[in-house]
């Protein structure tokens, strides 16, 4: 196995014994990248000298004695909404073009002292409102779209032109593109991880959370990023609020990095309750989708967990709270921008940017309350189970071309409210999802099953998408990328 095919968890092993050094391993991925970035267009840029210097200082630490655990050398990207200090944050968009960040966000600067090293920063939908990332080619086929907003952080992953990458997450952009590209996502629950650097663009819906090839490298991830932020307003300090004592949700052997991974994954879900909708995540889904979905369900039941019926509460106004949030609160950050320069936004962003000056106040706070229903309801729905699996999005990748997609009723609608639709609620909540893949349609797309959970249940959601993983994943298959 080459080096840029190693998850993180088998690179940290693999650094951390001292049998790949972090200069070996990051001149692979940069290898990787300058073979297939002409063909996928995952990368706003590459920063491959400083994070080479990076690499030389990390090998020097690491045999001094001075290692910093699993994330110490190994190259990762940033999704180009993500400050990091020195470098543009242009968001995909013209608006930014001259934009450089006077420091890191909060996260680029924990994974930073975590000993991570900045390959890029990655495409994304322009300022993340869009679930395509026209830019950016899926890294499983060149015609089909790569999913957004995170498109580039997850082609990267996907093709090995990254260890592991950040996204953002508003509606499922962290998820959808996860799930298309056959890697692993993690929405975290709001507020556990920080956005402060962060550009936004729905303040009351945002996250922020890592994509990578593995459950476990998941975990990893987010142990470095979770934690109280002062500088964020809406991050959480509570004591369970994001493995505060340094340990991932594996236990406390994690941070060793080379610590071997016979007892990071409990295989064993007795006890576990897994909610599988009645209604809503199962409609207007792909059959193909379905099927691979529900057998990766019974799949959990093999391992010991229990299967429990549930309705999804208040379905019929999802669609209504997500946007009624979003569009208001993105129209309300470009204010300015949109009234000054408005020939600078794409056509479609720009669209949606405008709409939001019609929305009246009333439907804001109508989508306000709505939205407090149902983070109650969906609390309570959690009283009966640990966790709700279903579809991360309802039918695989579809090609650049194909604005909408028609369903066996008849009824047709936009690729992106297709994809947004089961992600959405997971925003809305605040709750954590896991989106993990579990298989390929008839032409070898890639489909994704998502794990979403109680406020703070991360650790269930790595917990049973490791044990799915450990019996049955294909955990550091690469997209097929033909080079």
């Amino acid at each position: 196995m080459r080096p840029y095919e190693l998850s993180l968890a088998g690179a940290a092993r693999a650094i951390g014994t001292r049998e790949l050094s972090p200069v070996e391993l990051t001149d692979s991925v940069l290898e990787r990248i300058e073979a297939t970035e002409g063909h996928l267009g995952a990368y706003v840029a590459v920063f491959a000298e400083s994070v080479r210097q990076a690499a030389d200082r990390a090998e020097r630490d690491i045999a001094a004695g001075r290692y910093l655990g699993p994330l110490h050398g190994v190259p990762m990207g940033l999704k180009d909404l993500i400050d990091a200090a020195g470098v543009p944050t242009t968001a995909s968009s013209r608006v930014r073009r001259h934009h450089t960040a006077a420091e890191d966000s909060t996260v680029a600067r924990r994974l930073r002292e975590a000993g991570a090293l900045l390959l890029g920063k990655t495409h994304t939908h322009e300022f993340a409102y869009g679930l395509t990332t026209p830019q950016t080619r899926n890294a499983w086929a060149a015609d089909r779209v790569a999913g957004g907003s995170s498109g580039g952080s997850a082609v990267a992953v996907a093709a090995g032109g990254a260890t592991f990458a950040l996204g953002t997450d508003t509606g499922g952009s962290i998820r959808v593109p996860s799930s298309l590209n056959g890697v692993v996502g993690l929405k975290p629950t709001y507020g556990l991880v920080s956005r402060h650097g962060v550009t936004p663009l729905s303040w009351s819906l945002d996250h922020v959370g890592p994509i990578t090839r593995t459950v476990q490298d998941a975990g990893l991830v987010l142990a470095a990023l979770a934690g109280h932020d002062p500088n964020d307003a809406t991050s959480l300090n509570t004591p369970g609020a994001a493995f505060a004592a340094g340990h991932g949700p594996y236990g406390a052997d994690d941070a060793s990095g080379a610590g071997g991974g016979a007892g990071h994954t409990r295989e064993d879900l007795r006890g576990l309750r897994v909610g599988v909708p009645r209604n809503y995540y199962f409609e207007r889904v792909d059959p193909e989708v379905e099927a691979a979905v529900r057998a990766s369900i019974d799949h959990l039941a093999a391992l010991g967990a229990r299967l429990v019926d549930i309705d999804i509460p208040m379905a019929a106004y999802v669609q209504a709270v997500q946007w009624g949030h979003m569009v208001p609160e993105a129209t309300a950050y470009h204010e300015k921008t949109l009234r000054t320069s408005p020939e600078l936004y794409g056509p479609d962003v720009r669209l949606l940017l405008e709409a939001g000056e019609l929305l009246p106040a009333g439907d804001y706070l109508r989508a306000q309350r709505a939205r407090t229903l149902m983070r109650r309801e969906w609390e309570r729905l959690f009283e009966e189970v640990d966790v709700v699996a279903a579809p991360t999005v309802p039918s695989t990748a579809a090609l650049s071309d194909r604005p909408t997609v028609t369903w066996p009723d008849g009824t047709e609608e936009s690729v992106s409210d297709s994809y947004v639709r089961l992600s959405a609620p997971a925003n809305i909540t605040g709750m954590p999802s896991l989106s993990l893949p579990v298989g390929h349609d008839g032409v070898g797309l890639p489909i994704g099953m998502q794990l979403i959970g109680r406020p703070l249940g991360e650790a269930t959601l790595l917990r049973t998408g490791g044990a799915y993983e450990a019996t049955r994943g294909e955990v550091t298959r690469l997209a097929p990328v033909t080079v």
